[in-house]
């Protein structure tokens, strides 16, 4: 039985979701580990929604330290079929201001130590990733952003950095000169993840600051950083709703069936272990 269609991912600022009802928790147990919190299962804008804090609760998780596997798993123990996932990030151009929401059409990977496939283990698996999003739902989180009289802003590239420092000027000025527009720790290993788990997923990107290449960065205060992450989680939380609001109940996209001429294995040679772990990914594949 499905348990949520719609998963939600709350970053730096939102930990929890304003809206719910009928809200419930569950831990859930993975063959990867255990995901970052519990997932808070409800109804939001009549939809069944399963929302989770990617550092915990509390701000407990560094980036590096996230079970990126084990929480997409979990969305997909629960039946989801979406996921919105929403993201503090540094600006990298001028016209990105405090405030305004980057809906990202692509990722660079400029992280060092994180797993982010599911496969291995004696399967090999390589899925199409060339736009790394699901352009249906981006295009409904850009109509959300301008429901809730939020500035979205549609396209764009999320470099995603290793942490848990910031950037060196130098990174940041190539970043830059590469044409990037948003700065960020998490996304990239989800999207991946999501598009193995055959997941749609698509980014809000929430512009907390201008990267340290701008020349006023070390003026900005931490009252002003915190009053900046504030007002994103009250402005994510109304995106957010109009989007769940608003999503179409049926796919209409290509991300349900990423896994279709994905797995190079033979099946006969598929460890029954990596089979068994697996098989809520790829069982329907594996008949």
């Amino acid at each position: 039985m499905q348990q949520a269609e719609i998963g939600i991912i709350g970053g730096s600022g939102l930990y929890h979701m304003p809206g719910f009802n009928d809200a419930r928790e569950i831990e859930l147990q993975t063959p990867f580990g255990d995901p970052s919190d519990a997932y808070i299962l409800g109804t939001l804008a009549n939809r069944k929604v399963a929302f989770l804090a990617r550092h915990a609760r509390g701000h407990k998780l560094l980036p590096s330290e996230l079970n990126f596997r084990a929480n997409i798993y979990g969305f997909k123990q629960l039946g989801v079929e979406r996921i919105i996932s929403v993201s503090a990030v540094g600006s990298l151009k001028e016209e990105h201001k405090p405030l305004d929401f980057v809906i990202p059409d692509q990722f660079f990977d400029r992280t060092r130590h994180r797993i982010d496939t599911f496969f291995g283990n004696g399967v090999v698996a390589h899925v199409g990733f060339g736009d790394p999003v699901c352009g249906e739902m981006t295009r409904v989180i850009q109509s959300a952003c301008s429901s809730a009289n939020v500035t979205g802003k549609l396209g764009g590239t999320y470099i995603c950095m290793e942490g848990p420092q910031f950037s060196t000027k130098a990174e940041s000025n190539i970043y830059r000169s590469w044409g990037a527009d948003v700065i960020g720790m998490t996304n990239l290993q989800e999207a991946k993840l999501a598009r193995e788990a055959e997941i749609c997923y698509a980014t809000i990107a929430m512009v907390t600051d201008y990267d340290c290449w701008h020349p006023h960065h070390d003026s900005v205060t931490v009252d002003q950083i915190v009053s900046v992450l504030t007002k994103n989680a009250e402005n994510a939380a109304k995106v957010v709703k109009e989007t769940v609001s608003a999503m179409p109940k049926s796919r209409a996209c290509k991300c349900g069936s990423a896994l279709a001429h994905a797995i190079l294995t033979d099946p006969t040679k598929i460890p029954a272990a990596t089979k068994e772990k697996l098989q809520l990914i790829v069982g329907k594949y594996l008949k």
